[in-house]
């Protein structure tokens, strides 16, 4: 069979199909498989988010705290749409435009977090503006999912 040297692969690390597939497809109510899942939510809006970071800033010649704060909210946007149908199943809000206005308030915060830190190392350390944005990334991350599973998901 063309799949078995695959599935003999998964063996040997312990994973099975099953646990992939309830990584990826059952419902989300464990806290390990939500931060799985959020991590990968959060892969995916980081690389949008570094990419218009990038876009902005090297094609279009804006600003890069400005471009920093475009591709944050474009990151932001994608996070909330794949976290609300992905990643957590619970909400404690019923009102999505409540939901959604205390996400984006976090998000904020966030982006408060993402501009300080973007410009320290940027302007303090003389890091370029993408390597000050990956450190800025860990913290950010770390805030986001914490707040958000806390305030808006059980």
């Amino acid at each position: 069979m063309s799949d078995r040297p695959f599935v003999m692969v998964i063996a040997r690390c312990g994973i099975t199909i099953f646990m992939i597939e309830k990584l990826l497809t059952h419902r989300a109510d464990n806290p390990s498989i939500q931060l799985f899942r959020y991590t990968l939510v959060g892969g995916l809006a980081f690389f949008v988010d570094v990419s218009l970071l990038f876009i902005f800033t090297d094609i279009f010649k804006i600003h890069y705290l400005i471009s920093a704060m475009l591709a944050f909210l474009s990151g932001l946007t994608t996070n909330y749409i794949l976290s609300i149908g992905w990643v957590f199943n619970k909400r404690r809000v019923r009102n999505k435009r409540l939901e959604f206005g205390i996400f984006a308030v976090i998000g904020i915060v966030g982006l408060g977090f993402n501009e300080l830190l973007i410009w320290f190392f940027t302007e303090q350390v003389n890091f370029h503006y993408l390597l000050s944005k990956m450190f800025s990334t860990g913290f950010v991350y770390l805030w986001n999912f914490s707040a958000r599973k806390f305030t808006l998901f059980h």
